[in-house]
Order: structure tokens, then sequence, then C-alpha cells
């Protein structure tokens, strides 16, 4: 609960993805997209770097927002979204992902942020809105040399059977963003999950 309310107090900021330039009030998304990049305070350009990222949340089995059966490294999995909330200035995503193959699914960084030295964390997910042209960034609570963010970290790989429930949290989307794009990466683009 501390690791919620310290991030909540420092996310705010914006920026531009890397090497593009601002565009900024789009209505439509047209090649450049607003990062919301939450290792800032709106006091300070230090990065929050108090708190624990890969704290367990657990996912909402309660139901499913949304399904998919998919492939990744010729392994058939089933991915199931089972929440998305908006808590203050967080939102926190929560997923399954099953392995349905014979064989266990190597995961290597396909999740992850490898730039960021987050690889084997779900770091490298984001949310994206459409309609306002801006990315969510997975929250960081550190930078290098010791990156942590506020997400799941996961083993290379996940046995045949095996449910590997997974959660990443994010700024928050204004209040009327009622649906936005899940991007997960290797899993796929999930549109208009709704936020509760």
């Amino acid at each position: 609960m501390a690791v919620v309310a310290v991030v909540a107090a420092a996310l705010s900021g914006c920026g531009m993805l890397p090497g593009q330039a601002g565009g900024g009030g789009e209505e439509r998304v047209t090649g450049t997209l607003e990062v919301a990049d939450p290792t800032t305070s709106t006091n300070s350009a230090e990065p929050v770097a108090t708190a624990k990222a890969t704290e367990a949340v657990p996912a909402e089995r309660e139901r499913v927002i949304a399904r998919r059966e998919v492939k990744a490294s010729g392994t058939d999995l089933t991915v199931e979204i089972t929440g998305l909330r908006r808590q203050g200035r967080l939102s926190t995503l929560t997923w399954t992902v099953t392995n349905n193959g014979d064989d266990r699914w190597q995961m290597n960084s396909d999740l992850g942020d490898t730039p960021g030295g987050l690889g084997l964390t779900v770091a490298g997910v984001s949310l994206v809105d459409p309609v306002n042209g801006k990315r969510y960034a997975v929250a960081r609570t550190a930078k290098q040399p010791r990156p942590s963010c506020l997400c799941s970290e996961y083993d290379v790989f996940t046995e045949p059977g095996e449910v590997l429930p997974l959660h990443a949290s994010f700024a928050a989307p204004p209040p009327d963003v009622t649906k936005i794009n899940v991007d997960l990466k290797v899993l796929g683009v999930f549109s208009d999950v709704p936020i509760s």
C-alpha cells in the first residue's frame, strides 16, 4: 500500500517517444504518441526510488475482461486480462498467461524493457490511448544502475499447464478515458479494454 501511495504522489509528467517531435493535442494517433513518464514528480525531476517494484498484485479472478489464444515462440498460450482499475493517479493492469502447449515457453525478455535494464519484468507493456495520442509506460520506481518498476518479474521459462499471474501499474489516464488499448508486446494488442 505504501508503494502505491509513494508512486501516486510522484506521478505526473508526460514526454514524447525518444527521437520524435512533440505534437500534443492531436485527436488521433498520427505516428507521434505522448508517453506518460511516471518516474518524475511535479516538484522535482528526480526519480522516485523508495519502493520495491515487485510486490504481488493478485489477478482479479472473478471475471475476465478480454481473452485471446496466441502463439508465442512456438507455444500455444491463453492470455486473459482480468482487471484494469483506476485508483487515484495510478491504474493497475492484471492478466494471466496460461501455457497450453506440451513444452515450456521460453519467454526471454519478450515482455520486458531490456534497454531500461528491466528484461525479466513486464516493464515493456503499455497502455495506448489512440483518441488523445498517448502511450502510458509502466511506472518506474528507480532508474539505472538499479532500475525497478511497479510490475511483475518472471522466470525465463513457463511450464506446460502453468498459469502465470502478472500485473503492471501506470499513470492513470484522464477520467474521461473509459476504454484503452493494452499493448502486451509479443502477446498482442487488446483493443478497447474498459477501465473500472
